[in-house]
């Protein structure tokens, strides 16, 4: 990372890379947590990468609520936010900061749509064929929560997740659109949120028998 692609701030972006932000018609988005239940494991981080390549982290503080710049990125009509395994990171964006992303793309299940050849859908699989890029992935389960002392592996690690995300998506619509499954992602796509609130009001089951 060079100073020149990336900016790392504290509670919210500033208005500056807000405008900045808006002018891209994608965003890809991921988010670090201290483990994978909202209601017990807060937001540390929050990472973005615009069709630029220029990636900000934002360092959300213990017991904060609102990041209003990004309220407004996230919930603007205007550009499609990218995520891998949206399902849990628009959860714990609603949960903790109180924003209802939209619209927005998921990697995981577009990958799960498109790619039915392969049983490997995490986001480093996925990127090393789609993106022909090689994740480290060694600071994924460490302590987000010291957020004043993040290390440089650690930065370097959330700003890849984000990095690659926004040509990978372009690649799985086009294989989508190839394979005439397009359709049916943008429809699973337009349900996450649902599928969301009923994850943090800990409906589970709701679509069994």
């Amino acid at each position: 990372m060079t100073p020149s692609d990336f900016a790392l701030f504290d509670q919210d972006i500033d208005t500056a890379l807000l405008e900045r932000y808006l002018q891209s018609s994608h965003l890809a988005v991921d988010t670090e947590t201290m483990g994978l239940i909202p209601h017990r494991d807060r937001l540390c981080l929050v990472q973005l990468c615009n069709d630029e390549g220029f990636v900000s982290c934002v360092r959300i503080a213990r017991g904060q609520r609102i990041a209003p710049n990004l309220q407004h990125l996230l919930e603007a009509e205007s550009v499609l936010k990218i995520f891998h395994f949206a399902r849990f990171d628009i959860a714990t964006l609603r949960f903790h900061l109180g924003i209802r992303v939209q619209p927005l793309f998921c990697t995981k299940i577009a990958s799960k749509l498109a790619r039915t050849y392969s049983p490997r859908h995490g986001l480093k699989d996925l990127l090393q064929e789609v993106a022909k890029v090689e994740l480290d992935k060694k600071a994924q389960s460490s302590d987000w929560g010291n957020a004043a002392n993040l290390s440089a592996e650690q930065l370097a690690y959330a700003a890849n997740d984000v990095r690659y995300l926004i040509p990978a998506a372009r690649t799985l619509r086009e294989m989508l659109e190839r394979e005439d499954r397009w359709d049916l992602a943008a429809d699973c796509f337009r349900c996450l949120p649902t599928i969301a609130e009923l994850d943090l009001n800990l409906f589970n089951n709701v679509f069994e028998h």
